[in-house]
């Protein structure tokens, strides 16, 4: 992207909550604050001050399966500032007192999810539709942080922040034999290890009901569907484009604008590496939530009936402007080609994904949503009273 002034990174390790287990959950995002507390020759005060001084807008953070480090900067930075993240990756200091103060932002964090009900029912719908870890978030719990130690975090570090399968991802403005030689020096002498199996154990029942004193209903629902790496992700993604991406869409027209039942409503497809899901959320008020969800699996059910030339048309200006979008922004170009790379085991070019958006039809969605019609819902609810949920489905009160 010569065009610009910026580079951006992302390094992706795979360390991310899929490696935890029910006796660490929530270690892989306190190993990420706690690394960042003095490395190398840097104390935490001024790892912090090196990184503003070079300007880098920055970030850290875990996923289902990656713990990662992100920044943005001016293109003649990027060598200086990654190597304070090869400093931080392969040199943390590990300090005592800042294990401490690791832990208490862990507990910040927890604590303000706790007022999140929104956050709070989408993260029980990710447990009915992933096996655990995989629908856990990386916050784990109060009880699961207060019972990590210095030692448990180390070990975790020590199998799991490891080169094997490791992406590192640059775009923007820079010069790849240099930037390629500057990587390998920096992180050529990181050694390999075999990690461990992971922990598989299950997921949460079909209805799950969160008792709470309150006018509004909060409402997850939520089915399966395909990852990034299928030959039909896209073809997915349009219909559930359809369904919610815009104020024309189905869901927002249907169960908010003309029935008036929610002040909010969405869905998206979630990916992980070989899993897929449908994740819808409405927030609404005690009285019309059963109204709210029984139109939202309306909607999903009228799916198979067939999309519209219109609706296409609409959805596609909004992929193209992303695409284009993409093409200027030197961090999101950085986030999409560690995603490419994690998914599908190489990276797409912009025109590629101009010509995927183009052979969407009408015809191949609704070839799509025939052979996969939404079904065996999930359904989160976090209210004063449950609501009835399609026969089937068994239930439990959390």
């Amino acid at each position: 992207m010569p065009w610009l002034q910026s580079a951006a990174f992302s390094i992706a390790i795979p360390a991310g909550v899929q490696r935890e287990e029910e006796s660490n959950r929530g270690v892989a995002n306190l190993l990420c604050d706690w690394m960042q507390r003095g490395c190398g020759q840097f104390d935490s005060r001024q790892f912090v001050e090196a990184l503003d001084n070079l300007g880098v807008a920055r970030g850290g953070g875990v996923s289902s399966s990656h713990l990662n480090f992100s920044g943005a900067l001016l293109a003649g930075n990027l060598r200086p500032t990654l190597g304070l993240y090869a400093d931080l990756i392969l040199r943390p200091h590990f300090l005592a007192d800042e294990f401490e103060d690791a832990k208490q932002v862990c507990f910040q964090e927890l604590r303000a999810l706790e007022d999140d009900l929104h956050q709070q029912a989408m993260l029980s719908l990710r447990r009915q539709m992933y096996a655990d870890p995989w629908g856990w978030h990386p916050t784990g719990t109060l009880a699961s942080v207060e019972s990590l130690t210095e030692s448990g975090a180390k070990s975790y570090f020590d199998t799991w922040i490891r080169p094997n399968e490791t992406i590192i991802s640059v775009a923007g403005n820079f010069d790849w034999n240099q930037l390629r030689d500057e990587i390998a020096a920096l992180f050529g002498n990181w050694k390999s290890s075999p990690g461990q199996k992971n922990f598989l154990g299950s997921k949460l029942p079909e209805y799950v009901h969160i008792p709470f004193e309150s006018s509004q209903t909060h409402v997850g629902l939520g089915f399966e569907g395909i990852p990034v790496s299928s030959p039909d992700f896209y073809q997915a993604r349009a219909a559930i484009g359809i369904m919610s991406d815009g104020m024309s869409s189905r869901l927002f027209s249907e169960v908010r604008e003309k029935r008036g039942l929610c002040y909010t409503v969405y869905a998206s497809c979630n990916s992980l590496k070989t899993q897929g899901a449908v994740l819808a959320y409405a927030g609404t008020s005690t009285e019309r939530a059963q109204e709210t969800l029984d139109v939202m699996i309306e909607q999903f059910n009228d799916l198979p009936k067939g999309v519209r030339q219109d609706e296409l048309t609409r959805l596609k200006a909004r992929f193209k402007s992303g695409i284009v979008m993409q093409q200027e922004s030197s961090s999101s170009r950085a986030s999409s080609l560690a995603a490419d790379w994690y998914h599908l085991g190489r990276i797409r070019k912009m025109d590629e994904l101009e010509a995927i958006v183009d052979g969407i039809t009408v015809e191949t969605i609704n070839a799509y949503v025939a052979a996969n019609p939404p079904k065996n819902y999930r359904v989160t609810t976090i209210g004063a009273k449950r609501l009835e949920v399609p026969s089937g489905i068994s239930s439990s009160d959390a």
